[in-house]
């Protein structure tokens, strides 16, 4: 019998002083059984960072053709890919064809190995690459809870996460 993923339920109070964000998240994230806390805090990061309409969880792991969160216009336009971990660059090629926008998230600790290998095919994409730190993101999930109430304030490219178990700050490199 297959394993079930995990549901957690999320409540952001969200405050994007770079876009000029400001909105109330409630996020239903489904945690995949070969997924790490990690991971899917760094989805909920990205979601975050990219917080707009119509912008939404895709199937992720389960669905390899699909990247961790999309956004579709009404006429299902693909607008936004956005992809978490290391993908392959032929993944990251194939999706900027596919989409008007892509942007990649990575988060653990190989990604800087990752990019020494990857950095020059991917800057050769349309593709924004992001980095953020793996302690900081394993602090991250050290706050989850299944049910959470948080306040996200991103300033600067930094992202500050506050939870009723404390604070984590986090930065958020641009690499390509």
């Amino acid at each position: 019998m297959a394993l079930k993923p995990t549901i957690f339920k999320f409540k952001i109070a969200l405050s994007d002083l770079d876009r000029h964000v400001y909105d109330s998240l409630d996020l239903t994230v489904a945690q995949h059984p070969s997924e790490n806390t990690e991971r899917m805090m760094a989805r909920v990061l990205a979601y975050c960072l990219n917080a707009q309409e119509f912008l939404e969880f895709t199937k992720g792991l389960s669905t390899p053709e699909e990247p961790d969160i999309w956004c579709r216009s009404l006429d299902d336009q693909l607008l936004l890919w956005i992809d978490v971990g290391e993908p392959a660059v032929d993944r990251l090629k194939k999706a900027s064809r596919q989409a008007r926008a892509v942007k990649m998230y990575s988060f653990n600790s190989k990604s800087d190995v990752w990019w020494s290998q990857e950095g020059g095919a991917l800057g050769a994409l349309p593709v924004e690459v992001w980095q953020f730190p793996w302690d900081a993101v394993k602090a991250l999930s050290g706050l989850v809870q299944r049910t959470m109430d948080f306040a996200v304030t991103i300033s600067e490219g930094s992202i500050l996460v506050s939870a009723e178990g404390g604070d984590c700050e986090i930065s958020c490199r641009l690499l390509s």
